[in-house]
């Protein structure tokens, strides 16, 4: 298939006046993420990954979990029409994953061969694919070895295995997400991520950090991902929720609490809440009182009677 970009209209699909050229695809490729149409696109990360696609730069986010950081650039990429990959760098990510490997294969006069079987990297570098690293601060330093060869200013890639430079489709961009923003985690809440190498952090070209969006738009996101809450008294429980929420994370700035509410907490807690007869404390409780410590249910409590004018029921009786 001839892919065919044209120049997109930023203002009529993200709401936002930029003074640089951005293309996109005439029609979806086969890994073009399904369009979200009530998503939230904050202005700075929304820019800056415009800015990655238009002048392929190296672009990172940063931000809390559940913040939408991944949902951004998939969101921008079903816009654009634009392929996409994700790849978490969790534990069980190796090396031959990334770059390939030789695999046993029957040829067609039925004999057994061995032949070299590419990986995730060379096949999306080789594609119009937005291909985003997920979790990158979780990386293990032989993975993030082979990404820095991706970040050289000239993008080609070395496949020592097979003796092979790859240059990079033209339409080839590099994005990845973290809970950190490089110095590793001093909250507790990432286990297992590590203080980057400041020499490959220093070859992303943007690092934009995504904070929690704008009260009224997290309510209607939550609404829009639970159509059963529709009466008036729902959507006021919602908008209480997200009060919570807030309260639950500037304790959580002030080292008051070891956990928060996240967009994607809330959501479940409105889905749980009309599974379970419209229980405002056993879906609270099921979604996330359950997750915290129990020495600190009487600031959590407080917070909750500042919201919800009632007591919370202790858990650890």
């Amino acid at each position: 298939m001839i892919l065919k970009p044209k120049e997109i209209d930023c203002k009529a699909l993200f709401n936002l006046d930029i003074n640089f050229p951005v293309m996109g695809f005439q029609t979806p490729q086969e890994n073009t993420p399904k369009r979200d149409e009530n998503f939230y696109f904050d202005p700075i990360i929304t820019t800056s990954i415009l800015a990655g696609f238009s002048a392929n730069l190296r672009i990172m986010i940063s931000g809390l979990h559940g913040t939408g950081k991944s949902s951004h650039i998939e969101q921008v990429c079903a816009r654009l029409n634009w392929g996409c990959l994700r790849i978490n760098l969790d534990s069980h990510i190796q090396r031959s994953d990334l770059l390939g490997k030789d695999v046993l294969t029957i040829d067609e006069n039925a004999n057994q061969v061995t032949r070299f079987e590419q990986g995730l990297l060379p096949l999306a570098m080789q594609s119009p694919t937005a291909l985003i690293f997920d979790e990158y601060d979780a990386g293990k330093p032989d993975i993030m070895f082979v990404i820095q060869r991706l970040l050289e200013e000239n993008g080609q890639f070395t496949l020592l295995d097979q003796n092979k430079i790859i240059t990079p489709h033209q339409h080839f961009r590099l994005f990845a997400t973290a809970n950190t923003n490089g110095f590793g985690d001093n909250t507790g809440l990432y286990n297992g991520s590590q203080i980057l190498n400041q020499a490959q952090l220093d070859r992303w070209n943007i690092l934009a950090k995504l904070k929690f969006m704008p009260s009224d738009h997290e309510i209607n996101v939550i609404i829009d991902k639970n159509p059963q809450i529709k009466t008036k008294k729902d959507k006021d429980f919602i908008v209480k929720i997200v009060e919570f929420a807030n309260l639950t994370r500037e304790a959580f700035n002030n080292n008051s609490l070891s956990l928060f509410c996240s967009t994607r907490t809330l959501i479940s807690w409105a889905k749980i809440y009309t599974l379970m007869n419209k229980d405002m404390q056993l879906s609270f409780q099921l979604s996330f009182l359950n997750r915290c410590d129990n020495e600190e249910f009487p600031l959590i409590n407080e917070l909750w009677q500042r919201v919800f004018n009632t007591e919370l029921q202790d858990i650890s009786s």
